[in-house]
């Protein structure tokens, strides 16, 4: 049974020390992910909280659009892009009972703020109006993180998460407004979804829904997400634990793993190309520090 608990944050957007990201500032809703990805980077930070349980302790930020307001409205913001649950999707069930988001996005079109979101959940569709005429404003990119086509797979590792012809729903259905839309294949995990046929399937069937990018990532091991991860490969797939466990040294895979699965995206890139969105914003004035965000 999930619990809600409800916090007050002091800050709605955090700033991201990063040279790889295409933003400097990220923005999470909520402490903790009902989806229960097995695989999830993110199990470290109940390490702050009172709680261990990630999956099943939600800790909302109860005033969060009201600190996102006074930091936007600050004649110091300078409207940089904002990632929008970078560390916990904003479109987990939680969300279909506290609708904070539609407070985030008519926020964001009042000051013309350019966002990022990424999602593994079909709620966001709900948002669509709001997302639609954000992107005539401003850019805006929606990404669906989509590791397998196999529902059996799927449902093992993402067991609360939306199947993924409903993820590849939500890209198509942006695909008809100024949103760029863009497919996370990550991470792609050794012996289970790493799969030429899947990894075939990823990328034919993101051509075929008009997605703009794709970003690939494979399953790196570190701290808690190590623990967790390898204690479900034993109770699950038994099978597959020394095998998955041969592939690493430490928390990243070997070389010779990693060279044949860029050699598979690689090939996969070519065969389905996939073309990026190009919008013009003649009311738009890109800020001097903002990243691109395509």
């Amino acid at each position: 049974m999930t619990k809600y608990i409800e916090i007050s944050c002091k800050t709605a957007c955090n700033r991201v020390n990063s040279n790889f990201l295409p933003f400097n500032w990220d923005l999470n809703i909520y402490r903790g992910c009902e989806h229960k990805c097995q695989y999830c980077f993110a199990v470290y930070s109940h390490k702050y909280m009172e709680s261990k349980n990630f999956f099943d302790e939600i800790y909302v930020k109860k005033n969060i659009a009201e600190c996102f307001e006074k930091q936007i409205s600050s004649k110091r913001w300078k409207k940089s892009v904002i990632n929008i649950g970078g560390v916990t999707d904003s479109y987990q069930p939680a969300e279909n009972k506290y609708k904070i988001m539609p407070e985030i996005l008519k926020l964001c079109i009042k000051y013309k703020i350019p966002i990022s979101v990424s999602t593994k959940s079909k709620l966001i569709l709900r948002d669509f109006d709001l997302f639609a005429e954000l992107a005539t404003l401003v850019p805006v990119n929606i990404t669906c993180t989509i590791t397998t086509v196999n529902e059996n797979i799927r449902k093992l590792i993402e067991p609360n998460a939306a199947p993924a012809q409903d993820r590849f729903n939500n890209l198509k259905e942006f695909s008809r407004t100024n949103v760029n839309t863009g497919i996370f294949i990550m991470p792609i995990i050794p012996e289970l979804t790493d799969s030429y046929k899947n990894l075939s399937m990823l990328y034919k069937t993101a051509k075929e829904n008009n997605v703009n990018y794709a970003v690939t990532t494979i399953l790196n091991l570190r701290g808690e997400t190590k623990i967790n991860f390898l204690n479900f490969v034993k109770n699950k797939l038994p099978h597959l634990y020394n095998k998955i466990k041969s592939h690493y040294k430490g928390a990243y895979v070997n070389s010779t793993y990693k060279k044949h699965i860029y050699n598979i995206l690689s090939t996969l890139e070519e065969k389905y190309p996939l073309q990026e969105k190009e919008t013009d914003y003649p009311n738009y004035e890109k800020p001097d520090d903002q990243l691109t965000l395509f």
